[in-house]
Order: structure tokens, then sequence, then C-alpha cells
């Protein structure tokens, strides 16, 4: 809860909140775009079906079936669908059935588009902690562009692959909402882990982390992840994602580097305090 309250307060310091400017501004705007494309989409397909229909006619005692491709909005027989759409009641509860399936992509697709943005930015946000909190630890760092560039397409596809997967429990109530949102945590939690771990840690310190600290990691990310899915939080607390697990990581690195005296002297004054 400390580094929660922590985390929050170095966010709403002056230039941290000159970093949140951009993905709020870049992710605010994909958003409304998508979300009026998705939902005018679906709004114009139910007004404009298309359908096949079949008519069987007896000709001289022989039976002839005809295939009749129709548009439902010009059709005589489409004026059930029509006047369903005509009435007020009916069309707000279709238009909000489409809002609501078009929030829910944004939704994961803001989420999805933020990870992108926030690894241009995670450099500079890790480079303004060690100067707030944490001058005293070297910032060693790892990785390349390339590689970088591999790990997100590997686990993109990873990504994919597991929604296809679980595509069979997609209609298990409840089961379904966690089918949904596994595989684009996972893409999260990679994605975080590393960007802010090759920012300070060496690619040493960063295997031990993961050996020692990996469902603790598991934990904060799934905290982070769960904060996102609350409606336009993803708009602003992007750059929260690096500050908390920043800190997250300044302290683990703190604890590897730790010299032999200093782990003694640690364990002398806890024993004197109890």
């Amino acid at each position: 809860m400390e580094l929660v309250i922590q985390s929050f307060k170095d966010l709403f310091r002056a230039k941290m909140l000159k970093f949140a400017i951009i993905p709020f501004i870049v992710i605010a705007a994909v958003s409304y775009v998508v979300f009026f494309a998705v939902a005018g989409a679906g709004l114009d397909h139910l007004t404009h079906l298309e359908m096949h229909k079949s008519e069987t006619v007896v000709i001289d005692g022989v039976p002839h079936t005809q295939q009749k491709d129709i548009v439902l909005e010009d059709d005589a027989n489409a004026g059930l669908v029509q006047k369903l759409l005509t009435w007020a009641a009916t069309s707000w509860i279709l238009s909000s059935m489409l809002y609501l399936i078009g929030g829910f992509i944004v939704l994961y697709f803001s989420l999805f588009f933020s990870i992108f943005i926030i690894g241009f930015l995670t450099p500079y946000i890790v480079k303004e902690l060690h100067v707030m909190h944490y001058p005293n630890v070297e910032l060693v760092g790892f990785g390349s562009i390339a590689e970088s560039v591999f790990l997100t397409m590997k686990w993109a596809v990873v990504m994919v692959g597991l929604f296809v997967l679980f595509v069979p429990l997609y209609f298990i109530p409840v089961v379904n909402i966690i089918a949904l949102n596994f595989p684009l945590y996972y893409f999260f939690h990679k994605m975080i882990n590393y960007d802010v771990a090759s920012s300070i840690v060496s690619k040493e310190e960063f295997f031990i982390i993961q050996g020692t600290k990996a469902n603790e990691l598991r934990l904060k990310t799934l905290f982070l992840y769960l904060l996102s899915l609350i409606p336009y939080a993803v708009l602003f607390i992007t750059v929260y994602y690096v500050i908390y697990y920043g800190h997250s990581y300044f302290r683990y690195a703190l604890e590897l580097r730790k010299t032999p005296n200093e782990v003694v002297a640690n364990g002398e004054m806890t024993r004197l305090k109890r």
C-alpha cells in the first residue's frame, strides 16, 4: 500500500504529468475514432441487412426453387424489422447494446495501444524516478532495439494464439471473462516487465529477480491490469504503470546490490529493535 500511495504522489508531480499528457491525448483521440467507427458500423449493418430468400413456384406441376438476394430495408417482408428499428424503445436498446460492445472493444484496444506508447516513455520516466528517489542506484540496463522488436512480436504471436485457443471457453459464463482477459494480461505483463527492467537492472540481475520475485511481479502487474479495466482509467494511468513498477525494480536493485557489510548492519539493527 505504501508503494501504491507513493506512486500516485509521484504521478501528480509536474514533470510526470507532462509525460502523462502524451498518452492521454493519443489514446483519447484513437479511442474516440475506434468507438464511433465500431458502433456506427453496427448500426448501419442493422438498418441495411442482406439475406438470402428461397421461393418455390409450381409450373406445370413441377416445383421450381429460386434463390434471391434481398436487402431488408428494401424488401416488403422486412416490415417487421423496420418497425422494430423505428420504435423508440427498441431502437434505444439496440443502440445501447451496440455502443456497449463498442465500448468494450475500445477498452481493450486502448489498453493494448497504451502498452506500445508507454514503451517509448519508459526510459525518461525511469530517469526521473532515479533523480527523485534513487540517485544512489546505478542505472545499468540491458537489451537492444532489435531484441525489443523480436520479443514484442513473439509475445504478440503468443497472445493471438491464446485468443484462438480459448475460443471454446468464450461461451462459458464467468470462465469467458478470464479467457478473454488472460491473453491480453499475458502481453501486458511481459511488455511492462521487460520495458522497466531493461531500463534499470542488468540482464543477470533481471534473471535473479525473475527467479526470486516471479509471483510478486505477477501480482503487481495483475493489480495494474485490473486498474486499467476501470472505464477511462487507461487514459490517465498509463504513466502510473511505469512509476509503480519502476519503484519495485529500484528496490529490488537496492536489495541485490547491498554489500555484505550492509547486510550485516541491517541485520544487527533489526536485532536491536527487537
